[in-house]
């Protein structure tokens, strides 16, 4: 695959909730090198099998300006392969608690695929005791040294890290709800893919939105709501619902052990990087699914549609007409995702 088709790739793949002719306007008139504004990404957790190609995928992006690489080891080699890559980005790893802050100063975006991944039989809660300390140690960090960066959360589990990150926030003084991310990117991706695949569409002009959070039966896919239309069964649509939500699973046990959802979770995560670089830029109507603080149901946060501008959030949008499936579907997931937020709020009032 050439550099070109890659950039085009993820010009064409982010922003798919925008109106038809912002999502033109995007796709032709792309930032190019030359003109895009200085932007630096920091990537938390660069070595691990969702960093490595996510770290490559982010050297492809043409408004990335300077890539920060970071991990407790096994930066340096990362850092040097990907540096030989002929795109704009300066890019330096970084190692160890003591080159954490100097890997985060002056970024304007920080994504965080730190931590274990999902093993055959690992449910994300089993995550959670492992995960939620690195990703406060990660977030306490980022308080102090960008502390108005736009922060994108990969860590699992997302339906309790980012209430973390929020919390850590809050204690540090330096929470901006618009700028706290989970990235949900995958369920979208899935749920395009998986639809198009059913209903004979064009993967590249699919779209399907996704609400809830992101764990099991609280990723919640809107297909009455998918475009193009097509006429799928009560039955195609549960077995559909089913399969997004249980994607992660699917590839933890084709691996049989040896790894999780990488690959696709690097993707995803590079086009909401992607995403969100274009609204700092200053791209109109940018809208993309995200897990954010959020008023549109009684729980405090909640994965919908949002609009990206210079300052992170511009706008959360409503959940639109459901069908009678979905409505059903959302209020079961609540309390699941309630419960999870509340643990990761509980963790961190818990530590302090």
């Amino acid at each position: 695959m050439t550099l070109a088709l890659i950039r085009s790739v993820l010009r064409r793949s982010s922003g798919h909730f925008a109106p038809s002719g912002a999502s033109n306007y995007r796709c032709a008139r792309g930032f190019s090198a030359e003109v895009a504004p200085e932007r630096k990404v920091a990537i938390l957790g660069a070595a691990g099998g969702i960093g490595q190609p996510l770290s490559l995928l982010m050297k492809l992006n043409p408004l990335v300006s300077r890539l920060a690489l970071y991990d407790i080891a096994g930066t340096r080699g990362v850092a040097a392969d990907v540096s030989h890559i002929n795109t704009r980005s300066e890019v330096k790893g970084y190692e160890a608690d003591e080159q954490l802050g100097e890997a985060l100063e002056g970024s304007d975006v920080v994504i965080i695929p730190a931590g274990v991944p999902r093993k055959p039989g690992m449910t994300r809660d089993d995550l959670f005791k492992i995960n939620a300390g690195i990703v406060k140690t990660l977030c306490e960090a980022i308080a102090k040294f960008c502390p108005n960066a736009l922060v994108n959360m990969i860590s699992n589990p997302v339906n309790s890290t980012v209430p973390i990150a929020a919390e850590v926030f809050k204690i540090k003084g330096v929470y901006d709800p618009r700028r706290l991310f989970g990235v949900t990117t995958l369920d979208v991706v899935r749920a395009k893919t998986f639809y198009a695949g059913k209903s004979a569409a064009n993967v590249a002009e699919a779209i399907v939105p996704v609400v809830g959070g992101h764990a099991g039966i609280t990723i919640l896919p809107l297909f009455s709501q998918a475009t193009p239309k097509a006429n799928l069964s009560d039955e195609d649509i549960q077995a559909l619902t089913k399969r997004t939500q249980d994607g992660g699973t699917e590839v933890v046990e084709a691996k049989a052990g040896k790894g999780s959802a990488t690959l696709s979770m690097a993707y995803a995560g590079a086009l909401f990087a992607d995403a969100c670089l274009k609204g700092l830029n200053g791209v109109p109507d940018v809208v993309e699914c995200s897990f954010v603080e959020s008023n549109i149901t009684e729980l405090p946060f909640f994965a919908s549609k949002v609009r990206l501008g210079k300052n992170g959030v511009e706008e959360v949008l409503g959940l639109g007409s459901l069908s009678e499936y979905e409505q059903q579907g959302l209020e079961a997931l609540k309390a699941e995702l309630n419960s999870s937020i509340d643990k990761g709020i509980a963790f961190v009032q818990g530590s302090n």
